[in-house]
């Protein structure tokens, strides 16, 4: 589905035992191995791949393209491409994606919003006027 478009390489990494409080912003991709207390958010401008290893806890928000998660993330996750939650994967907020592929053992604890979803029309029920 995502093939035709080559994945950003991966330049930035906040190793394990690192801990990182205020937001942080990136290019490209980047792996979280460790801490990090604010929001993440990749550029706009380009493509973006996001890794949370299963080492990593993240308490903010975090926006890219491309989300792989497989640690703790507490706060809204926006993925506008593909979020890909591994086995290992703790999710506290709600999670709003384009494609989204979950395995055996993630867990969320928020909503679902795939993007694009429509409102569903309001249920009207016909009365019996007799």
């Amino acid at each position: 589905m995502f093939a035709k478009r080559k994945q950003p390489p991966i330049k930035s990494l906040i190793a394990q035992g690192s801990r990182i409080e205020g937001n942080f912003h990136f290019t490209d991709g980047l792996r979280v191995d460790g801490t990090v207390v604010g929001d993440v958010r990749a550029s706009d401008d380009q493509p973006s791949i996001l890794v949370v290893s299963e080492l990593a806890s993240i308490q903010g928000a975090i926006h890219a393209d491309h989300v792989i998660i497989n640690g703790q993330v507490t706060g809204p996750v926006h993925a506008t491409e593909l979020l890909e939650l591994q086995p290992k994967a703790r999710i506290e907020g709600d999670v709003h994606y384009k494609a989204l592929e979950m395995h055996q053992g993630a867990i969320i604890s928020g909503h679902l919003c795939p993007a694009g979803a429509e409102a569903k029309p309001t249920l009207k029920l016909a009365a019996n006027n007799n």
